[in-house]
């Protein structure tokens, strides 16, 4: 239970460091490791996928859940050069709020997550 506060915590913490302007889309911007398993009007899930020593570009997300599927430890680069390791189990589930970042897989095994992004849904 601490661990997923320490989750929660880092993640907050994203959303503040994050700058939604000029936001990308990682599936777009990185198609090697983000791939679309899932989308209707409500959510998009997306399968995301690192080599060992692995990284990302800048990308952005929208809020939604993730759900960790292999051990890991990630350093995540944000907008502002600031960056914050991470480490991560198999199982863990956690809230991410919408930001930007540019993550890195530390680990020297292959780094595994599933992330629900929430769609926003227009009023007609």
């Amino acid at each position: 239970m601490k661990y997923i506060s320490q989750i929660m915590l880092f993640l907050f913490i994203l959303l503040f460091l994050s700058n939604k302007s000029n936001a990308q889309d990682a599936v777009k911007v990185d198609p090697e490791h983000y791939k679309v398993e899932f989308e209707n009007d409500q959510v998009r899930v997306l399968r995301i996928t690192y080599g060992p020593g692995e990284k990302s570009v800048m990308h952005s997300h929208s809020e939604g859940v993730v759900v960790e599927l292999t051990d890991g430890t990630t350093k995540m680069t944000f907008p502002d050069g600031t960056s914050k390791e991470m480490s991560s189990k198999a199982g863990d589930v956690g809230w991410a709020p919408a930001g930007k970042h540019q993550p890195e897989n530390l680990s020297d095994k292959p780094f595994e997550v599933i992330q629900i992004e929430l769609k926003t849904k227009k009023e007609n």
